[in-house]
């Protein structure tokens, strides 16, 4: 499940920059309900992007706006809810990594949800049934140890 950050240069500490991902990840997965889930944690990946500080809009123009976006199957964050909890501790991973006087409201986080079958990794379209029975049988071997 890609995530993307895009942030101007200078808006993200330098930690904020190696970190933001790996917090990212941990608000996706709490937000989910799959904390321990080895294999979930496992297909959630991302990059960040770091632009030149003109070269960030918002509006029709040029504004210090750091974006986050999330990329998952339709299945992911099914509810109202879980996707607001996302947006919120997203919104709140980013005011932790980000320089004093970055506004709250220069934060955008979008989710965008895959058809069934129009996710996958190493070739493997994957189903909403197929996530789940892959993130099961996960959980269930690794309670079997």
């Amino acid at each position: 499940m890609p995530i993307t950050v895009t942030a101007p240069r200078g808006v993200l500490t330098a930690a904020g920059e190696r970190e933001i991902l790996p917090q990212l990840t941990t608000a996706l997965i709490e937000a989910s309900g799959l904390t321990g889930s080895s294999f979930f944690a496992s297909i959630v990946g991302g990059t960040v992007h770091v632009l030149a500080p003109q070269d960030v809009y918002a509006g029709g123009v040029n504004r210090p706006v750091v974006m986050v976006e999330l990329k998952l199957p339709n299945i992911g964050l099914n509810t109202t809810e879980a996707r607001a909890a996302f947006i919120t501790a997203a919104t709140d991973v980013v005011d932790s990594l980000t320089v004093a006087g970055h506004n709250r409201e220069n934060t955008w986080v979008n989710i965008l949800n895959a058809p069934d079958g129009g996710w996958g990794i190493g070739g493997n379209a994957y189903t909403g049934d197929a996530l789940i029975a892959a993130v099961t049988s996960s959980a269930a071997a690794g309670s079997a140890r």
